[in-house]
């Protein structure tokens, strides 16, 4: 059976796996595979979960928040800010789920903290204009 190297690239490091026989992922036009001696190929693979298979081992899965997938010279190169890998389907859909849930927790608190920042800048620029009209600040126009 044909096989091709898997190159996982992340912002914190490289993985090279040898003998992978299939990839199964997904972009925007929906749900792809790639064996080995494929023609060159790149798309960008949809926030998710992808799968690849080394000869007769389980299949192991990727769980990644978007990637950049290049297939060249029977090698599938990967590029993505950081995956986890597992060959439990449960166990990583499990860790996505809470890191999309960490993730959108933190959104929330950034959030929160952008419109405090605005509610204080916009009573803080009222305080300005009140002062302009004969407050305690008097401009020195007038």
């Amino acid at each position: 059976m044909s096989t091709f190297t898997l190159h996982l690239q992340s912002a914190t490091g490289h993985e090279e796996l040898a003998g992978v026989t299939s990839f199964l992922g997904e972009d925007a036009s929906g749900s792809f595979g790639i064996l080995a001696r494929h023609a060159r190929f790149m798309t960008a693979l949809s926030f998710g979960l992808a799968r690849f298979r080394q000869a007769d081992a389980p299949w192991q899965y990727l769980a990644m928040p978007g990637a950049l997938l290049y297939f060249f010279d029977n090698g599938l190169y990967i590029y993505t800010r950081r995956y986890l890998r597992d060959s439990d389907h449960h166990r990583i859909r499990q860790a996505l789920e809470e890191r999309i849930a960490a993730e959108e927790k933190a959104l929330q608190e950034v959030k929160t903290a952008l419109h405090h920042m605005e509610e204080e800048m916009l009573h803080r620029l009222w305080r300005l204009q009140e002062g302009e009209k004969g407050g305690p600040w008097t401009s020195p126009r007038g």
